[in-house]
């Protein structure tokens, strides 16, 4: 792709994002996630493979689904309110309408059908930037809703738990696992996000955070499936060392970064007597965390069945920029001893 073009399209994805965070209008919300959208299709389809203009396609067709849905529930806002400020939304009808498009704008289930098949048609590098900033805008929105639809965030977030676990079980495509991991996270921040905005963004720092760090690690592997990164002690033997602590703090497991969130929610839910959606919650949590340890056992604990004995790849110096994987993995494996600073952040 030519540079200028690639800049123009980077250009139109940073605009987007920052004329949805900047407006406080339905109409002006809505063109930042279009111009959002039409920027980040051609860096779909940049490879001309079949596989990536078909991720393109229906990551359109979703979008432009959502993008509709919210377009008629603004305007129906504005019919039955006179509003079209996106803080005065009081009508049932229409904050139901568009917590549904903004649901199937990032993903969450039931509304999650398309992630998996989009991201596994996709680089790691563009699946890194819809998993991450193509989530800022819809949150943004979803930040600013007040009142939210409560009992349906609660049950997008539960069900996006549970299906972003039970999905990622049977998956052998490292793209689809972390499609469903995607799903799993989303689903904990839908859950807290009316109780607590200032803990969704929290977890969705953290969430960018590890998902960054997982990314350009297998970008860095060259990995695409699971039997692929068993291979990837002989070419990276540190960061192979280093990636079951990234997975498992994906999982939530203590003493990483990926638990300070959880923890949090767990313990926000409870504060808040809904004992039973957070049982439920860290039930669910157990179902992720089988295919991250499934990943970690096979990268550190299997070894790639080779024709010759003792063949193996040559470790070349890598073209590839490490630094930021090195500063994402140390955030994913380091920083829950910042949890007290987070809280005293978050308490108002």
């Amino acid at each position: 792709m030519n540079p200028y073009v690639f800049a123009i399209l980077l250009s139109g994805l940073g605009l987007g994002t920052t004329l949805t965070f900047a407006s406080s209008h339905w109409l002006l919300a809505w063109m930042g996630l279009e111009i959002n959208t039409l920027a980040i299709i051609p860096l779909m389809a940049r490879h001309s493979h079949p596989r990536a203009v078909e991720a393109a396609t229906k990551y359109f067709l979703a979008q432009a689904t959502a993008a509709a849905m919210l377009l008629f529930a603004s305007t129906t806002n504005a019919w039955l309110t006179g509003q079209w400020e996106i803080q005065q939304m009081s009508h049932p009808l229409p904050i139901t309408m568009i917590s549904a498009a903004l649901a199937l704008k990032i993903g969450l289930a039931p509304f999650h059908s398309w992630m998996p098949d989009v991201l596994q048609g996709l680089d790691l590098t563009t699946g890194l930037i819809m998993t991450t900033w193509q989530k800022l805008a819809p949150f943004a929105l979803l930040l600013q809703m007040q009142p939210a639809n409560s009992t349906m965030l609660l049950i997008l977030g539960l069900a996006s738990t549970l299906i972003g676990g039970w999905g990622g079980l049977n998956q052998t495509q490292l793209r689809k696992i972390l499609a469903y991991s995607s799903i799993a996270h989303l689903g904990w921040m839908a859950l807290i996000l009316q109780f607590m905005p200032s803990l969704t963004l929290l977890a969705l720092l953290t969430y960018f955070i590890m998902t960054s760090s997982t990314f350009l690690a297998f970008k860095l592997t060259n990995s695409a499936t699971i039997n692929a990164i068993a291979s990837s002690s002989t070419k990276t033997p540190a960061l192979t060392a280093l990636m079951p602590l990234v997975l498992l703090s994906l999982g939530g497991l203590p003493p990483l970064t990926g638990f300070m969130p959880k923890w949090l929610i767990l313990h926000e839910l409870t504060k808040q007597d809904l004992v039973p959606i957070a049982t439920f919650a860290a039930l669910t949590a157990l179902l992720s965390l089988y295919f991250y340890l499934r990943l970690s056992y096979a990268m550190t604990l299997t070894m790639s069945p080779n024709n010759l004995t003792g063949a193996s790849f040559w470790r070349l110096q890598t073209p590839q920029p490490t630094l930021p994987l090195a500063v994402t993995t140390m955030s994913t494996i380091m920083l829950l001893p910042l949890t007290p600073t987070a809280v005293a952040l978050l308490s108002p």
